[in-house]
């Protein structure tokens, strides 16, 4: 057995629209997640990180190049032999509203999945998981019978958290989950996702434009740009010392505050009630 769960080497990827040139979008990239790691895919607009985490998911076909998946070569697997594997291979998407179906409840949302992978053995063993998982992701038990519209975005994407992370999976891919939340709320959910990956033993791969949330949450961290992996390393000394010039130039472009390493897990017990700090249980729960 690997020690790395999931690895690309020489990836490639082109995307051939109809009547249009070909366009190559990955160019030979080599990425590897190791057991229970958080690795980091960072780079400007374009620079192929969305594209080379669908393709680590084969949501996306690779024209050059392997994919491993617990030591079994993914590459080219037809889909009923990749379907065993999805539930082990799970994605958090950017927009809760785009990947929630608008017409289903939050019950439905998220028991049908336990159901139809076979974790629950039937529909009150996948609704008392639902309930059970709910304290661990800050959500009321009333959302279950709301729909997604129904939900501040916090509490979307705290759902779409959960959908991944009940299925057991041994490997997640979330793609700029916290863009699009505002900075109390996207603390809330970086800490959940910290939490989940210790305490369920995920892998995951974290892409992301914004070089402080990578800092925070990641052990490595791999830079793109142009569809190539410019740098990679852990994230202390790619931060401290980046070898490319091009790291350089998107570190120097964000003012990145001193990070404090415990920021996400600090104790906010002691804040007053209504204290514009406060980053509380009760906020968690309002979403």
């Amino acid at each position: 057995m690997t020690d790395d769960l999931i690895s690309a080497k020489g990836v490639e990827v082109t995307y051939r629209g109809q009547g249009k040139a070909a366009v190559k979008v990955l160019h030979g990239v080599d990425v590897r997640i190791a057991r229970r790691e958080t690795v980091g895919i960072v780079g400007e607009s374009g620079s192929g990180k969305t594209t080379l985490g669908r393709a680590l998911l084969r949501l996306v076909d690779i024209t050059a190049g392997t994919i491993t998946f617990d030591g079994r070569d993914i590459s080219h697997l037809p889909e009923a032999e990749m379907r065993p594997l999805r539930r082990r291979m799970q994605m958090i998407f950017q927009d809760p509203m785009a990947s929630l179906n608008p017409r289903h409840t939050v019950r439905r949302i998220l028991t049908e999945p336990l159901l139809f992978h076979g974790v629950a053995a039937n529909r009150a063993d996948a609704e008392k998981r639902v309930r059970q998982f709910f304290d661990r992701v800050a959500l009321p038990v009333a959302c279950l019978d709301r729909t997604p519209h129904e939900l501040s975005g916090g509490q979307r994407q705290r759902v779409g958290i959960a959908r991944a992370a009940l299925l057991e999976p041994d490997f997640v891919l979330a793609d700029e989950i916290v863009s699009g939340l505002d900075v109390s709320t996207q603390a809330q959910a970086l800490n959940l996702l910290k939490t989940l990956t210790r305490d369920l033993g995920l892998a995951m791969a974290f892409i992301s434009h914004d070089l402080s949330v990578i800092r925070a949450v990641c052990d490595r961290v791999y830079v793109m740009r142009n569809g190539t992996v410019v740098e990679e390393g852990r994230c202390e000394d790619v931060f401290a010392t980046p070898k490319s010039a091009y790291t350089r130039l998107l570190i120097d472009a964000i003012p990145l505050p001193e990070i404090d390493p415990t920021w996400l897990g600090r104790d906010r017990a002691d804040d007053p009630p209504g204290s514009a700090d406060g980053h509380g249980a009760r906020a968690a729960a309002a979403g």
